[in-house]
């Protein structure tokens, strides 16, 4: 009998002694009536009263006939001459035997079972949270979501752009379905797989999907649901964790975040450091050498800091295998983007390539985010269907910022914005090999944005040229280089321009080895977004005074070549730059083909230092945005 077969038998239970009690109550309101002592002497004194049983606080009995409909009757008070009274009218009479130990027994058990009650129904409500007293009986016990293949409803058709790292899970499917036969030929399955990518590439998607494939119980958790206020709970979860696995086994175990569990110990810590959060790394390591790569239980991880995680964690024999979930090229943002637009009504001329093209360096998450962006546009103006007007719309919301077209500009400053982002867009369309301008605007958007220029790429690239750099701090530096020549100033507009431009140049020069008196020495790092020991290393350097001196001066040599190339064009293209402002003056925003019928005629410049024109290139989308 299944428990909510026992729930619906109580209930019956409950409701027929209901009834039964109610009817009891009925038929004594229509057949006893109380009344008062007196009205009791007067129905003795007319001989009306046939039985009389006295109890110690109140008196029934039975009339000799019915009087009112009533044949019964209780009254109180009783009085210590009762039995005289009674024996001179002829009534029998009696005395009730009463039995209290039940009635005590209940006054001391019911007060006892209120409170009891009380204090389970708090402790439970506390319990629901991470923590607290109510924890206290199951602190140590796994908090892992347990979903079956019903649950994850998420197959491999539902993840799209990362075919590489889906051959490699195909694996983990194949062992999790035939454990036994897997290692006929003496292999053994990987203990652990480490999913490393950047957020919203989707790691934790392709670790459902693994089991959506495999039908197999998926335990997923959080690395930072082990460590609580108690001493120990970390460990004792990662071991009642996977004692629950293997219990389920074949099953998959999947953490995701590791790096908030699996940080190196000792790394940026006082003294003392996290001594409870070592204990459950150690816990886990100890669990990773101890489980039978036949039991059918696979681990999977996934973290986009695996800089910080401990080397004993990613050794051979623990997560002995680490899979790159990384950004989707042209060809997987095409397929990402079929996936989600399944859901959506399109218009039958969406180009999904072109779409493609404007999103370069867009993870997963992005892209379905943009598709819902482009569906919400679409309802607020009323559209049949999403056009690709709207997917144009909603990247530009979500590179550049939400349009602020209440924000009032001066005149004055409006003008140099529109020549600001004009010097920008004709330097791209001058010089050779640089991205296409896909739209010009002199409309406010985001925080401090007063306008912006997006350039589109025609094609992934991975490597870049010195030549393409020079050429990329140029369309930098043509906003700047157009104030100048216009205004004869500069303003604070382009300080997101220069403080990009100096950085391309600094990389050229520390790290590139681009710089003839330096020579191919690299004296500067890859800078990484979190270093070991998060501490800032703000004083180490392994050159001298005078290397960074001639450092300083080549970056200042570059900018100041590039700028003056910039201001070349320009100045060739004077004409051009006047027409096509106080056209962006007027419309506020110029896209591709607007431009190209302003720019007829615009004079090319030759590649710089010589270099042949390349075909255009992608390097991460960009926007030029001026503050």
């Amino acid at each position: 009998m299944n428990r909510g077969t026992q729930i619906n038998l109580w209930y019956v239970l409950i409701a027929f002694m209901g009834v039964v009690l109610i009817r009891d109550l009925w038929v004594q309101s229509q057949t006893i009536e109380s009344i008062p002592y007196s009205r009791f002497e007067e129905y003795l004194d007319d001989g009306a009263v046939d039985e009389v049983t006295i109890g110690s606080d109140s008196i029934t009995g039975t009339f000799t006939e019915p009087q009112e409909g009533k044949t019964g009757f209780v009254t109180r008070p009783v009085p210590p001459d009762l039995a005289d009274r009674l024996a001179g009218t002829g009534a029998s009479y009696t005395g009730a035997v009463e039995n209290t130990w039940f009635g005590t027994l209940l006054s001391w058990i019911l007060p006892a079972l209120f409170f009891v009650g009380i204090w389970m129904f708090l402790i439970r409500r506390m319990g629901r949270g991470s923590g607290g007293i109510g924890g206290m009986m199951s602190v140590g016990k796994s908090k892992a979501k347990v979903y079956v293949e019903t649950d994850t409803k998420v197959t491999f058709e539902d993840v799209a752009g990362v075919d590489e790292a889906k051959a490699e899970l195909q694996e983990v499917i194949d062992f999790l379905q035939n454990p036994k036969e897997y290692g006929s030929l003496g292999a053994r399955m990987p203990k652990g797989i480490l999913l490393v990518g950047p957020p919203g590439t989707g790691k934790t998607l392709l670790a459902r999907a693994v089991a959506g494939e495999a039908g197999v119980p998926f335990y997923s958790i959080s690395g930072s649901e082990f460590v609580e206020m108690f001493v120990g709970v970390g460990a004792a979860r990662v071991r009642d964790l996977f004692e629950q696995a293997r219990k389920a086994a074949p099953a998959i175990i999947f953490i995701d975040e590791l790096d908030a569990l699996g940080r190196a110990r000792g790394a940026g810590n006082i003294q003392g450091g996290n001594d409870e959060r070592e204990q459950t790394l150690n816990q886990l390591l100890s669990e990773l050498d101890g489980f039978d790569p036949t039991e059918g239980v696979v681990l999977l991880s996934a973290t986009n800091r695996p800089e910080i995680l401990d080397p004993a964690l990613l050794r051979a024999g623990r997560f002995d295998r680490q899979v790159l979930v990384d950004r989707p090229d042209r060809a997987g943002r095409v397929q990402i983007l079929k996936v989600h637009m399944r859901k959506i009504v399109l218009a039958p001329d969406i180009g999904l390539d072109d779409i493609a093209a404007l999103t370069t360096g867009f993870s997963g998450a992005d892209l379905a985010n943009l598709v819902n962006e482009a569906a919400l546009l679409a309802t607020r103006r009323r559209g049949d269907v999403v056009t690709m007007s709207d997917f144009t719309r909603a990247i530009e919301r979500i590179v550049a910022g939400l349009e602020k077209r209440n924000r009032l500009i001066n005149p004055r400053e409006r003008r140099i914005v529109a020549f600001h982002e004009m010097g920008h867009a004709l330097v791209s369309m001058a010089l050779p090999g640089v991205d296409e301008v896909h739209k010009v605007s002199i409309i406010p958007r985001g925080i401090g944005a007063l306008g912006y220029t997006i350039q589109r790429p025609t094609e992934d690239r991975f490597l870049m040229t010195e030549a393409e750099l020079r050429d990329k701090i140029a369309v930098l530096m043509g906003g700047r280089a157009a104030e100048s020549l216009v205004f004869g100033h500069l303003s604070t507009g382009a300080a997101d321009d220069l403080a990009k431009a100096t950085d391309i140049a600094r990389s050229m020069v520390a790290r590139y080895g681009m710089d003839a008196d330096l020579g191919n020495v690299s004296y500067e790092a890859e800078r990484s977004r979190f270093l070991s020991d998060g501490q800032p290393r703000y004083f180490e350097r392994t050159y001298s005074e005078a290397t960074a001196e001639a450092m300083d001066a080549a970056v200042r040599e570059v900018l100041s070549e590039v700028s003056e190339r910039a201001l070349e064009i320009l100045t060739d293209n004077r004409d051009i730059l006047d027409k096509s402002a106080n056209r962006l003056l007027e419309v506020e925003t110029l896209d591709e083909a607007a431009l190209r019928d302003l720019a007829q005629g615009l004079r090319k410049a030759a590649p710089d230092n010589g270099a042949e024109p390349e075909q255009p290139h992608a390097d991460d989308a960009k926007v030029k945005m001026d503050e």
